[in-house]
């Protein structure tokens, strides 16, 4: 959940990990701080709320010259957002300074432990406990920072990264990962480390993906990898196929209006190089034999948040193309109702960041149960794709802003290829079937388009309606997880009440919401091909009128049977039924933007969430 970054080499280090941090401040924001070494001892400054409060301090209280530095955006779990519980932690002697992220489950009773020893702790968190652990390890392995760390990574529960400095050795910097994101850049005389390339990636391209359970030493020549008992541990190199320039605002005034201006890019990138020579799909990693995706007699999609919601609109396609079952699971619930997986079972595991701590655990407990994993994630060197049997990336480009955007269209396409790919292998689509809908998959990059040239109508509706207390979101078909994702991104940006709905739900409870005044956003899917629920969903209209609603109605172009029945209407291309939601999602992004820019709302970090969420 929280940003780290560190770094040793030549340059002032202090100005490098600043920068770091800055890229990294989208991970959280209750607080942060820097530590660095200098003279023999650490300097350390670090202040509650955002990265801009901690910038001031080092204005009035700069740190002094070093080129070894750590740095750290909290997103609070274990103790309040303050100024003691900001990290760095120093251990007692203030020899040692760590930066955490994860959750160290047993904390309590290793802080039992330090307490009964005579030692102090200071804060209300579970990391300060690893500082003090690792300065009583080094007497123990004669000063060696890096034996230390994996003396007490050793000792440690949960999900954890640990980065270390230590007084007494500073051109070195150790750092630990288990269950938790950790990359290491490297450079010419510098090297990195960071929970995310976005951190180096002004310095450096070259990356590592560090695997489970390993230790980094880095000075700023060399990087040493070995697993937690000392062994020399594998790890794999990538190059980082964006620069800096990406991460950056690019001219919007939000992150959020930049990366919805980039889905028309976003999605081509990610159809980009699918169809090989042969004709064929292809993924981007694919481990699993023929023989055994033949075998597939259930498919299992868990993911969280807007991934879920991508898997939800995933249901209908995979179970149209592939004629498989699909079920989609919340992933913080998959492994605790004790699912019904096995051999047969495909699990698909959709995760942004390819960290997320609930898709993780689902994912490892299908493949306990025998299921084969595929991951859908925009991170390369991710552990999601790596503990997974097959990957297909969405090649969207980082994506700064907490609310997901650009995420969510490109793995709805992700998604489409995945399901193609089974139909094309297991025989239930020609070759020519699934080169028509790909097609129609590489028109969506102009529709997205279209649809975000004609906004600003959206927009003076999300002004209009600024002072509403609650909005509804109703859908048919796959118009109605469209419907849940436009409710999620007001909640999540206007902190507001929003709700989505199945429409035909709606005469089974979720009706008695409606009361005069009350704006309810209709996706209306298209009156072509399934006609039947065209005409349900107008009838949902009028009921929702008739007492008292405003109706704000998204319906493609040409469909006039609406009209009579829309007080505000958003037109938006036509369409095939299955690739609507890459249309119509996206003046629900805008609404929601807006509505969180009037009511003067932080819109790229809203409160109480993080990019991305590393525990359970």
């Amino acid at each position: 959940m929280c940003g780290i970054v560190g770094y040793v080499g030549s340059k002032q280090a202090l100005e490098i990990v600043v920068e770091g941090l800055r890229r990294l401040e989208y991970r959280g924001y209750d607080s942060a701080g820097v530590a660095v070494i200098t003279g023999g001892e650490l300097e350390m400054r670090k202040k509650a709320g955002k990265l801009a409060n901690l910038e001031a301090l080092l204005g009035e209280d700069p740190l002094p010259d070093s080129t070894t530095g750590i740095g750290h955006t909290r997103w609070a779990t274990h103790g309040a957002p303050n100024d003691i519980n900001a990290h760095p932690h120093l251990s007692g002697d203030a020899r040692v300074a760590i930066i955490h992220n994860g959750i160290i489950e047993n904390f309590a009773e290793l802080r039992d432990e330090l307490i009964a020893m005579g030692v102090e702790t200071v804060s209300e968190t579970d990391s300060e406990v690893a500082a003090h652990l690792l300065a009583l390890a080094l007497p123990e392995w004669d000063g060696d920072l890096a034996a230390a760390m994996r003396a007490v990574c050793r000792r440690l529960e949960g999900a954890f990264t640990l980065v270390a400095i230590d007084a007494d050795a500073p051109d070195l910097l150790v750092a630990a990962r288990r269950n938790s994101p950790l990359v290491v850049g490297r450079g010419k005389g510098e090297n990195f480390v960071a929970s995310d390339v976005a951190a180096f990636i002004a310095h450096t391209r070259d990356a590592i993906e560090l695997g489970q359970d390993q230790v980094v030493v880095l000075t700023k020549d060399d990087v040493l990898v070995t697993d937690f008992e000392g062994n020399p541990a594998d790890y794999n190199e990538f190059e980082v196929t964006w620069d800096a320039s990406a991460a950056e605002k690019g001219g919007f005034d939000l992150f959020m209006l930049k990366e919805i201006s980039e889905q028309p890019r976003a999605v081509a990138d990610t159809l980009l190089g699918r169809i090989n020579r042969q004709g064929l799909l292809q993924l981007d990693d694919m481990r699993l034999s023929l023989e055994e995706i033949r075998a597939i007699e259930k498919v299992v999609i868990v993911a969280c948040g807007t991934a879920y919601h991508a898997g939800m609109v995933a249901k209908y396609a995979i179970e149209h193309w592939t004629r498989i079952p699909c079920e989609v699971e919340l992933a913080s619930e998959f492994r605790y109702r004790d699912p019904i997986v096995d051999s047969r079972t495909l699990v698909i595991a959709i995760s942004q960041s390819g960290e997320t701590m609930d898709t993780l655990m689902a994912l490892r407990h299908g493949r306990q149960q025998g299921a084969k994993a595929l991951a859908i994630c925009n991170t390369q060197g991710a552990t999601i794709p790596r503990e997974s049997d097959a990957v297909l990336y969405t090649y969207a480009g980082p994506e700064i802003a907490v609310a997901s955007t650009k995420a969510f269209l490109t793995q709805i396409v992700a998604t489409y290829l995945v399901a193609l790919y089974l139909a094309q292998v297991r025989g239930h689509m020609f070759g020519d079937e699934i080169r028509a809908v790909v097609d129609e998959l590489s028109n969506m990059p102009n529709a997205v388009d279209l649809v975000l040239d004609t906004t600003e109508g959206v927009r003076e509706l999300a002004r209009e309606f600024a002072d509403a207390t609650s909005v509804l979101f109703i859908g048919r078909h796959v118009g109605f997880p469209v419907a849940l994702e436009g409710a999620l991104k007001l909640k999540e940006l206007a902190y507001m009440h929003a709700e989505g709905f199945a429409a035909g739900e709606l005469k089974h409870g979720p009706i008695a919401l409606i009361e005069s005044g009350v704006p309810v956003v209709v996706v209306v899917p298209s009156p072509r091909g399934r006609s039947v629920l065209h005409e349900k969903i107008v009838s949902n209209i009028q009921e929702v009128r008739a007492r008292g609603a405003i109706t704000i109605v998204i319906a493609e172009e040409g469909d006039e049977l609406v009209v009579p029945y829309a007080d505000h209407l958003v037109r938006v291309p036509e369409v095939p039924t299955l690739m609507q939601p890459l249309v119509s999602t996206v003046p629900l992004q805008v609404f929601a933007c807006e509505m969180a820019t009037v009511k003067g709302h932080d819109v790229d970090q809203p409160r109480n969430l993080a990019k991305s969420v590393t525990v359970e």
